[in-house]
């Protein structure tokens, strides 16, 4: 009797699922849970594992298909099935000495090597050559040079190796120099020939080129589901919210001579890096309890105002753009910060995100620096109205206490839905990040 294996609830909304990859095929002994298949959705790839032991007996859903909750998309066999698969390729070795000899047929006739007799005299040691000693006549120096190809004469006397190299090469005796006694052409001649750049028509190189159709001009893939999903949020985020941007840049001097003097006993302690998420999620937080409607949303006629920080975190995983969240940042440290986002980024790279570690989040990071971007207009994730980019820290000169010094520098972008955030709340946020940052004894003191 087998089991089915079906596609669960795999989130709030999720209706349906794309059947990714499956990780088993048809005859693969699997144990409880073990993966067999990934289910990509809106929202995440998951692993979907085994709902007994035994054997994949049948896959009714391809790779590509999309799939509904409830849906069976294959079956296991109980475990006495799995042997089956097993014992067939071994009947068919004790069976394969009983079938017929069939011998392979050469797709091109070889060209039949010319007669030798069984005791071969002198004269027969090149039996293609015009030039035969008499019987028992004694063979001159030539004619064993002209066997080893190491001389000849022209192309009808040159030695066999050299006349094989020429055929293989397609080239024209006519156009090989020759340098073996008589104008016989050697092997030697024939090698310094094919070597030697020679001029060769225009057109020849084009000939012999790849064509530009070996490459197609263009290429359909189909858009993955999260691919699709994300392209719908954004669309929506821009068709449903007054979006706004405001910059500001921040020193990070200070956060950067702090990081440098406690991250080797950070990292000791902890077993996790010091980097500067922590330190801007401490900001953030600072910044959404003064100016609170930068952590609310709109849900139809009413604000709703959130009294927790759960900050999402924009990372780039192989299938696009997704955004784990980190819940009560207020309530973490600095140590837990880090680990939940070193986390939470492997499991993003690996595809092992759940729906739940994206729902939920109350304002977004998103970290543009990292592959170099020195300033960005982030997009809102919905329903959120505020997000905040980060972007490439860069020397630039400054103008400080009424000189021109050297600072490292990074540009910051807060991207808000204008219908809730006023532009006094949206600047006073960002300076409220700016602060902190450029002064980090603030976060510990709560001013």
């Amino acid at each position: 009797m087998t089991t089915d294996i079906v596609v669960p609830v795999l989130g709030e909304s999720v209706t349906e699922a794309t059947i990714a990859k499956w990780l088993k095929r048809p005859g693969d002994v699997v144990a409880v849970d073990e993966p067999v298949v990934e289910l990509e959705t809106e929202k995440a790839t998951v692993e979907l594992g085994a709902p007994a032991a035994g054997v994949l007996a049948d896959v009714l859903a391809a790779e590509g298909a999309d799939v509904a909750v409830g849906a069976v998309i294959g079956r296991i066999a109980p475990s006495d099935a799995a042997r089956a698969p097993e014992a067939r390729p071994a009947e068919a070795v004790r069976e394969a000495p009983r079938a017929p000899e069939v011998r392979p047929q050469p797709a091109v006739a070889p060209i039949p090597p010319p007669p030798t007799p069984p005791a071969r005299a002198d004269s027969d040691l090149d039996p293609r050559s015009a030039r035969r000693s008499a019987p028992g006549a004694k063979i001159s120096a030539d004619d064993l040079r002209s066997f080893l190809g190491e001389s000849g004469g022209d192309a009808s006397r040159s030695g066999p190796a050299a006349r094989k190299l020429l055929a293989e090469r397609g080239l024209d005796p006519g156009d090989v120099a020759a340098t073996g006694p008589g104008g016989r052409i050697t092997k030697g001649d024939v090698l310094a020939h094919a070597a030697a750049p020679s001029p060769t028509p225009a057109s020849a190189p084009a000939a012999q080129a790849p064509t530009a159709a070996a490459t197609p001009r263009e290429e359909r893939v189909k858009m993955t589901r999260l691919r699709r999903t994300i392209a719908a949020r954004l669309v929506e985020a821009q068709a449903t919210a007054a979006i706004l941007t405001t910059f500001n840049e921040i020193d990070m001097s200070a956060v950067m001579a702090a990081r440098a003097r406690h991250k080797d006993a950070f990292e000791k302690k902890h077993g996790v890096r010091l980097g500067f998420t922590s330190f801007f999620a401490k900001a953030v937080v600072a910044a959404l309890r003064e100016v609170p409607e930068v952590n609310a949303e709109i849900d139809g006629e009413e604000i709703v105002f959130k009294n927790y920080y759960d900050l999402g975190m924009a990372v780039s995983a192989p299938t696009g753009l997704v955004v784990p969240v980190i819940r009560d940042c207020d309530r973490k440290s600095f140590a837990e910060i880090e680990s939940a986002l070193a986390e939470l980024a492997a499991r993003a790279r690996d595809g092992k995100l759940s729906p739940d570690e994206m729902r939920g989040g109350t304002f977004t990071i998103s970290n543009g620096g990292v592959f170099g971007s020195l300033l960005s207009t982030p997009i809102l994730n919905r329903p959120q109205s505020g997000i905040l980019g980060l972007h490439k820290i860069e020397d630039r000169p400054i103008a400080l206490d009424g000189q021109v010094v050297i600072r490292p520098m990074m540009y910051v972008a807060l991207s808000y839905d204008h219908r809730l955030v006023d532009g006094r709340e949206a600047v006073t946020f960002l300076v409220r990040v700016k602060q902190a940052i450029e002064d980090p004894e603030r976060l510990l003191l709560d001013v």
